[in-house]
């Protein structure tokens, strides 16, 4: 009888793990497609993980493009599924990701999608709030067990510099992110809708390069590392709790 939960609880999870696994993957091709095939490759490879011109941008531009989504995605995909599933079970999580599948067709502010889109844009934002923090907290804590993470400046950049992003959440991870690798982040950048002179997050170097996408990538391990260790004491705290 408590089966057909089970497994539905299994494929939850199994679908949270595949998109940890996912997003490193698409992150390190294009370090990889920098490094093998330059610039021509790198863009066809951050292409298919950003919406931004992928023309506009040069070598720089694209590692400092993979690292942001990496940070984003981090909050978005990894992070907040599992916050709605420890909140409020099931129900939660699924009711997450319909409202982020939404968000990621429909949330667009473009003519084509402004006046519809905007609902499923506003209840993505509501529903990140908190852990988009929490993914910021997680990748300062991650810098603290990286050989050369910087805590220190992640945690003043983000406090400092998040709520400098466009989005209400994505200036978390992504300020922490830049703090610790010690870069600049966001910047003016090209859509295919037009140029956008968003401000720098960090104070770090704006020349990012393949080994700091790598650099990215072990801060983003430790971070799912350090996230799984404590919904893991949180789950063993519970059940103690109930045989108590």
């Amino acid at each position: 009888r408590g089966y057909p939960l089970g497994a539905l609880v299994e494929a939850a999870l199994i679908g949270v793990l595949l998109a940890q696994r996912s997003l490193y993957e698409h992150v390190a091709a294009v370090g990889v497609a920098l490094d093998v095939g330059g610039l021509p490759a790198g863009r066809a490879a951050v292409s298919r993980i950003v919406g931004r011109d992928p023309m506009s941008l040069d070598a720089h531009g694209v590692a400092r493009a993979a690292i942001e989504s990496l940070a984003e995605n981090f909050s978005d995909g990894v992070v907040a599924p599992v916050f709605w599933y420890l909140l409020l079970g099931l129900p939660g999580l699924f009711a997450y990701k319909m409202a982020n599948t939404l968000d990621s067709m429909i949330g667009h502010r473009t003519p084509r999608y402004r006046s519809f889109g905007w609902a499923a844009a506003c209840l993505d934002d509501l529903l990140n709030l908190l852990p988009a923090r929490i993914s910021g907290l997680l990748l300062v804590g991650a810098a603290v067990f990286a050989k050369k993470g910087r805590p220190d400046r992640a945690l003043v950049i983000m406090l400092r510099d998040a709520r400098k992003h466009r989005s209400p959440n994505a200036g978390w991870p992504e300020s922490a992110m830049a703090g610790a690798l010690g870069l600049a982040l966001a910047g003016p950048r090209r859509y295919q809708e037009g140029r956008v002179a968003d401000p720098w997050l960090g104070e770090g170097s704006a020349r990012a390069g393949t080994s700091d996408i790598v650099g990215a990538l072990h801060l983003y391990r430790l971070a799912c590392l350090i996230e799984g260790g404590l919904v893991m004491g949180a789950w063993l705290a519970a059940h103690l709790t109930l045989l108590a």
